[in-house]
C-alpha cells in the first residue's frame, strides 16, 4: 500500500473508528455490484451506516437509494457530504 493510502485509512480510523480492514471488506464487496438494484444499493447504504455508527433516517436512505440507482450520484466530496448530512 502507498505511504498516501496508509495516510488515508489512519485518518478515516481516527475519524470514525473504522478499520483498514472493514474498509476493504466493504470495497471487496462492491467491486462487482449491480448499482442499478435497489435492493443491492440499499443493503449498502446500510452496511455502510451501520459501520459508521451513523443511523440515517429511512427519507435519507430512501433518497440516498434513489439518487444511486438512478446514477445521479454526485461526483465531488463536498456534494457528497452535504447529502449525508441533510
Amino acid at each position: 500500500m502507498s505511504k498516501f493510502q496508509d495516510n488515508l485509512f489512519d485518518k478515516v480510523q481516527q475519524n470514525s473508528d473504522i478499520s483498514p480492514n472493514e474498509i476493504h471488506k466493504v470495497a471487496d464487496s462492491v467491486k462487482n455490484a449491480d448499482f442499478s438494484d435497489e435492493k443491492t444499493v440499499r443493503n449498502l447504504v446500510r452496511r455502510l451506516s451501520k459501520l459508521a455508527n451513523q443511523p440515517i433516517s429511512k427519507a435519507k436512505e430512501d433518497k440516498i437509494v434513489e439518487s444511486i440507482t438512478k446514477n445521479n450520484m454526485p461526483v465531488d466530496m463536498q456534494t457528497l457530504n452535504k447529502m449525508f448530512k441533510k
